[in-house]
């Protein structure tokens, strides 16, 4: 695919809209500089002619005083530009990297399943850099080198039109190359980004996974394939910079020509007796200026390649639309919700059904005991809860409402989860409970706190709510990382709770804490329980037994105890503490 310069263009309309004062002002001090140096070379003719033709000192020193006078405001306008072209290119790109997160956000997870998050942050962050670069110094200084270059022609053509005809056919054939070459190197730079996505992705991989890699003696392989891939990306990050380069071995011809132009010309017309050697020197310093501003716009069309790759790029993630689309329903009950499937078939792909047929209907304020071997699909229908899939089949009411006909924001302020896993961020305890927002006060925190009977703990901490934590909250134990989780859902205040039971393999004074918050948790609220110990389902009052993705028993857990044909009395009475074992 190749990017055409509408695309471009609409690209820098989008983004530079939101602050079109800045970027007009911006133009204006680029106009105000290409000004300054169209004008200063004005000052070295009049200096060298009036020394030629014995001016008196003074007007020579006045020559002189004007010319530095005018290279230091153009020093400043050129300052002025640069700062503000930043700050333009920066919020551009800032607003883009949003828009572009924002976009992955909503995406469902069969997307993000197929890609690593290293690829995707390289496209957010890395993609997004390259443009930067396009938003703040291809604007300002293509534009400016554009118009300079046209204020060179218009001043030269007034000086002479010959010499005027000739540095416009020079420009002209110039451009005409840069325009040729534009995307010479755009496949080569897009497969370089990709390698770069590709690199990111396995070092995020083997990072997450280093314990492992480690414990396994996993290290040199890790290393080795990490070598294979960098070569790789050693290889086509060449093959782009020799394309890009291509530019300079193309072009230095034209420069040399362009001096051979001003000297010979400007020569010929000076022994003619139709210019003065000042004029000469005006003509060659505007062939140096010439040469600069070519020199200037190669430099920023080997940039504009990267960006052209980083805009297909990203064009095509923005492109993929969301499979899922929110209802219109704008509200949902508050209180317990009642649970009801019916009929719900889900697969991932279109081949292995994870959940085949189920149907079931969990009234509101009641507690499921969810049980079932790794691969039952007891996770795979909690995630059907939150929308993070729709059912291939079926139908599935929350409160009696098809999660499809509302919000995913307003469901999932309606349903929440505390997994054996919590995800933590480098931040505060109080930043981690409200997930970064600012309207809970510190006082409903402390309430959530003192209802869970944590007040004790919390206290323990060494700063309370000021307390900083690392990434992924290191310095915690598992057991107090599912203590804030239990603060942060309790905060959330859902209707439905999910909970992939948190209180496996603790200590016992942890163990206890957390039974306390979860019976508080679960009071008034429908609760699930994916259940791995049957100490954990004591608290439930129906159990569902999944195999295969089938219910293979559902009932009142009394009743099922009572049953001493039922699979759940079998497990009982085999007394296993490992559900996975069964």
């Amino acid at each position: 695919m190749t990017i055409t310069l509408r695309q471009y263009g609409d690209t820098l309309l989008t983004y530079l809209r939101p602050q079109r004062k800045r970027a007009l002002l911006l133009c204006a001090v680029i106009l105000a500089s290409i000004a300054m140096q169209v004008v200063n070379p004005q000052f070295v003719r009049n200096f060298i002619d009036g020394a030629m033709a014995g001016e008196p000192t003074k007007t020579l020193i006045g020559f002189g005083i004007a010319f530095l006078a005018v290279s230091l405001v153009n020093q400043a306008l050129t300052a002025i530009a640069a700062w503000q072209g930043a700050h333009v290119g920066w919020t551009a790109t800032n607003i883009l990297r949003s828009d572009l997160a924002r976009h992955l956000l909503r995406l469902e997870m069969s997307f993000h399943n197929n890609r690593t998050p290293g690829e995707l942050i390289e496209r957010v962050d890395g993609d997004i850099t390259a443009l930067a670069n396009f938003f703040s110094q291809f604007v300002v200084r293509i534009a400016g080198a554009a118009f300079l270059i046209l204020g060179i022609i218009i001043t030269v053509t007034i000086e002479d039109w010959r010499m005027g005809l000739a540095v416009f056919l020079y420009a002209a054939v110039t451009i005409f190359v840069l325009v040729r070459m534009k995307n010479v190197a755009m496949s080569a730079t897009e497969r370089e980004r990709e390698a770069s996505a590709v690199a990111y992705g396995f070092v995020e991989e083997r990072l997450a996974g280093i314990e492992d890699i480690r414990a396994n003696g996993g290290g040199p392989f890790a290393l080795r394939r990490f070598q294979i891939i960098l070569r790789q990306m050693l290889i086509k990050s060449r093959r782009a910079w020799m394309r890009r380069s291509t530019f300079w071995f193309v072009l230095i011809t034209l420069f040399t020509l362009g001096d051979v132009i001003a000297l010979g010309l400007g020569s010929e017309l000076y022994f003619s007796g139709l210019i003065s050697i000042g004029t000469i020197m005006l003509f060659y310093l505007y062939s140096s200026m010439l040469w600069e501003m070519v020199d200037q716009i190669i430099q920023q069309m080997a940039d504009l390649q990267k960006a052209g790759a980083a805009i297909e790029r990203v064009g095509n993630l923005m492109a993929i639309e969301p499979k899922m689309v929110d209802g219109n329903r704008s509200v949902m009950p508050t209180g317990p919700l009642s649970v009801e499937f019916d009929g719900v078939t889900f697969a991932y792909n279109d081949r292995d059904k994870i959940l085949d047929n189920v149907s079931f209907k969990l009234e509101k304020g009641k507690v499921l005991g969810l049980l079932g071997r790794t691969g039952s699909g007891k996770t795979t229908l909690t995630r059907l809860l939150f929308r993070l899939y729709d059912p291939t089949d079926g139908r599935l009411l929350i409160g009696g409402v098809d999660p499809r006909d509302t919000e995913r924001d307003l469901l999932r302020k309606h349903v929440a989860m505390v997994t054996q896993e919590v995800q933590l961020f480098h931040s505060t305890v109080r930043d981690n409970l409200t997930f970064f927002n600012s309207e809970i006060p510190d006082s409903r925190i402390f309430e959530v706190i003192e209802q869970l009977g944590l007040r004790d703990w919390f206290d323990a901490l060494p700063q309370g709510l000021d307390t900083e934590l690392t990434a992924g909250g290191g310095g915690l134990s598992a057991g107090e990382a599912q203590l804030l989780a239990f603060t942060r859902v309790f905060l959330h205040d859902p209707g439905l709770v999910v909970l992939d039971e948190p209180s496996s393999r603790l200590d016992p004074a942890t163990e206890r804490l957390l039974e306390g918050a979860m019976n508080r948790l679960l009071k008034n609220r429908t609760g699930i329980i994916i259940a791995h110990r049957l100490a954990t389902v004591a608290r439930a009052d129906e159990i569902m037994i999944l195999d295969k993705g089938r219910i293979l028993e559902y009932g009142s857990r009394e009743e099922l105890v009572a049953d001493t044909e039922s699979r759940f009395y079998e497990l009982l009475t085999k007394g296993l503490e490992e559900l996975e074992e069964a």
